[in-house]
C-alpha cells in the first residue's frame, strides 16, 4: 500500500489544518448553535458527542476520504468474512464471530466456525448453571463460593474489567478473584482468605505453557492439595480454558472441563470467548449473552453504517486527526463511573498492544506517529491527580469522558455531582480561561497571578454517554473501542492483531531465570544486567 504520508487525502488534511489555523472551539459554539447536534452520533445505546474536538464539516469529509483511500471498508468486510487479515501470523481475526447473535455463517478453511462457537457457549451455559445453582460441589460436598481466574494479559484484563463493571449483576454467593502477576505476593494475598473446599480455579492459557500463568496455576494446585484428600479432587476444583488437551490432562484437570477457543481469537479480544467464563459465572449466562448482544449490535452498526455516521469509524478518524494532525501525544480515558475503574487499563492493552507498532504490514518504517499513549482514572479521582497537566500542560492530550445517566447506587446527589464534574471538565477544556476573565476575578494586588490562572482551552474531548451501565451497553462500549482501534490501524497501515514486541523480553527472561536459579550470571549478559544480577543475588544470600 502507498505510504500514508504521500497520499493526497493525508496531505489535504494538513492543508486543511493550516486553513482553520487557530480556530477556537468557544468561538465555534457561539457561531454555530447547531454544532453539538451536528457532531453527536448514536449507536447501540451509546451517544458520542464529538463537537468539542477541533473539527468542522470539512474535517470529517476529508477524514472519511482518507478512510476510503486507506481501504477501511474493504478491511472491515474482509474481517467479517473471516479472511486472514492478521498477515504476520496468517490468521483470521474473528472475535466478532464470538458474539454473532444472528448465527450468520462465517466460513474459514471450508468450515463454519459458528458450529464450534455455539458448542462452546452451550458448554459454558451448562457449567454456569451447575456452579451458580450449587449442583456442582467440591470434594466435601459443599457448593463453590469462590472463583479464581488465573491468567495474564487478555486472559485477565478483560474478565477483571467486566466483572468489576458489572458487580451489580453478580451472584450473591459467588466471589470472583484474579491472579495474574507472577509476583508471588499476588497469589499469596488472593489465596489467604479462601477455603480450598469451596474454591474453583479457572486456568486461562491457550497453549497451557504461558510462564506466569502456569507458575501461578502450580502454586494454586500445591495450595489446594495441601488440604485436599487426594489428587483426584483437583478435577472438581480446576477447569481449563485452553487448546492443549495433553498439558491440561497432565496438570490433573479433567479434559471434560476444558473449554476451547481458537487461534483466530487474539488475547486482547478474547473476553467474548471461553476466556469470559469467569464473567459468565459471576453475572450469569443470560447476562453474559446480553453482553454479547450489545457487542453484536455495535458490530452490525460498524459493518453496515456509512462512514459518515459510523460511530467507531468517526471516533477513530477524530483520534487520527488529534494525534497526527493536531499533535496530541497521549489520550486519556476518563470513566465517570466507579464500576469502570479498570476500563483504562483494559484499553491500554487493547490500543497500545494493537497499534504500538513502527512498521507497516509490508514491513516498511512508519514516518508518522501511530498508537497514542493511553492512560486514565475514574472521575472524579483523576481531577485531583493528572487533570492539571491536561488543562495547562505543554503537551496536548485528547480525552474521552464516559458517563451513564443513571447510577446503580443512587445515594443523595452523588451521581448528579459526578455528572456535573464530567460535563464541567469537558467544558473547561473547551473554553479555557482568558486573560480578561482572570483579571475580572482578581483582587487588587493579585495581578501577578494572571499568567498562572489563564489557560487556553481548545483542548479536544469526546463525551460518550449511556442511559445506564448494563451488560448490553458495556458490550457495545467495548466493541466500539475494538473497532476504533482496528480502523486506526488500517489508516496507519498496521497489523493491529500481532504483538511481536512483547516476545523478546519473554525470550531473554528464560536464560536470566536459569542463571538466577544457578546463583551466578552468565558471561553472555551485558555489564549492566550482570552487575544488577550479582547485587540482587548477594542481597538474597544475605537474608
Amino acid at each position: 500500500m502507498t505510504a500514508l504520508d504521500t497520499t493526497k487525502p493525508w496531505q489535504d488534511l494538513f492543508a486543511h489544518a493550516g486553513r482553520i489555523g487557530q480556530m477556537h472551539l468557544r468561538d465555534e459554539f457561539k457561531r454555530d448553535p447547531q454544532r453539538a447536534q451536528r457532531f453527536t452520533f448514536e449507536a447501540a445505546g451509546l451517544l458520542a458527542d464529538l463537537s468539542k474536538n477541533r473539527i468542522t464539516d470539512e474535517t470529517l469529509k476529508l477524514l472519511c476520504d482518507l478512510a476510503r483511500a486507506r481501504g477501511v471498508e474493504d478491511w472491515r468486510d474482509r474481517m467479517f468474512k473471516g479472511e486472514r487479515i492478521n498477515t504476520t501470523e496468517n490468521r483470521s481475526v474473528l472475535h466478532i464471530a464470538l458474539r454473532n447473535c444472528e448465527d450468520r455463517p462465517i466460513i474459514v478453511e471450508g468450515a463454519n466456525v459458528m458450529d464450534g462457537v455455539d458448542a462452546v457457549l452451550k458448554k459454558m451455559m451448562t457449567f454456569c448453571h451447575q456452579i451458580r445453582s450449587g449442583d456442582w460441589q467440591g470434594y466435601t460436598g459443599r457448593p463453590i463460593t469462590d472463583i479464581v481466574n488465573i491468567g495474564i494479559g487478555g486472559s485477565d484484563l478483560g474478565p477483571v474489567m467486566i466483572t468489576e463493571a458489572l458487580k451489580p449483576y453478580a451472584h450473591k454467593r459467588l466471589s470472583t478473584h484474579f491472579i495474574s502477576n507472577v509476583d508471588g505476593t499476588h497469589a499469596a494475598e488472593v489465596l489467604k482468605p479462601l477455603d480450598p473446599a469451596t474454591t474453583l480455579f479457572i486456568i486461562a492459557s491457550k497453549t497451557f505453557t504461558t510462564q506466569e500463568t502456569i507458575a501461578n496455576a502450580v502454586t494454586a494446585r500445591d495450595w489446594f492439595l495441601a488440604k485436599a484428600p487426594n489428587k483426584q479432587a483437583v478435577a472438581k476444583h480446576f477447569v481449563a480454558l485452553s487448546t492443549n488437551t495433553k498439558a491440561v490432562a497432565e496438570f490433573g484437570i479433567d479434559t471434560e472441563n476444558m473449554f476451547e477457543f481458537w487461534d483466530w481469537v487474539g488475547g486482547r479480544y478474547s473476553l467474548w470467548s471461553a476466556i469470559g467464563l469467569s464473567i459468565a459465572l459471576s453475572i450469569g449466562f443470560e447476562d453474559f449473552e446480553n453482553l454479547l448482544e450489545g457487542a453484536f449490535e455495535m458490530d452490525e452498526h460498524f459493518r453496515l453504517t456509512p462512514l459518515e455516521r459510523n460511530l467507531p469509524v468517526l471516533l477513530a478518524l477524530v483520534g487520527v486527526w488529534n494525534a497526527n494532525i493536531q499533535g496530541c501525544t497521549a489520550h486519556a480515558v476518563l470513566p465517570y463511573d466507579q464500576y469502570l475503574h479498570r476500563l483504562p487499563a483494559y484499553l491500554q492493552q487493547l490500543d497500545m498492544e494493537s497499534n504500538g507498532k513502527s512498521v507497516t504490514r509490508e514491513g516498511t518504517a512508519c514516518a508518522w506517529q501511530t498508537g497514542p499513549i493511553i492512560f486514565g482514572e475514574p472521575g472524579t479521582n483523576g481531577q485531583h491527580s493528572f487533570h492539571q497537566l491536561i488543562h495547562q500542560g505543554t503537551r496536548k492530550i485528547s480525552c474521552d469522558f464516559i458517563l451513564p445517566a443513571i447510577s446503580h447506587n443512587p445515594l443523595g446527589d452523588h451521581h448528579l455531582m459526578l455528572m456535573a464534574n464530567a460535563l464541567a471538565q469537558a467544558q473547561a477544556l473547551m473554553l479555557g480561561k482568558t486573560e480578561d476573565e482572570v483579571r475580572a476575578e482578581l483582587k487588587p494586588g493579585e495581578e501577578s497571578l494572571v499568567p498562572h490562572k489563564q489557560f487556553s482551552g481548545n483542548r479536544p474531548t469526546t463525551t460518550v454517554a449511556m442511559k445506564k451501565l448494563t451488560p448490553a451497553t458495556l458490550g457495545a462500549l467495548i466493541a466500539m473501542y475494538e473497532h476504533k482501534v482496528f480502523v486506526q490501524g488500517v489508516i496507519w497501515g498496521l497489523n493491529s492483531f500481532d504483538q511481536w514486541g512483547v516476545e523478546l523480553g519473554k525470550q531473554l527472561a528464560k536464560p536470566i531465570l536459569a542463571e538466577l536459579k544457578a546463583g551466578k550470571p552468565g558471561d553472555a549478559q551485558d555489564a549492566s544486567t550482570k552487575a544488577m544480577m550479582e547485587r540482587l543475588l548477594a542481597w538474597r544470600k544475605e537474608g
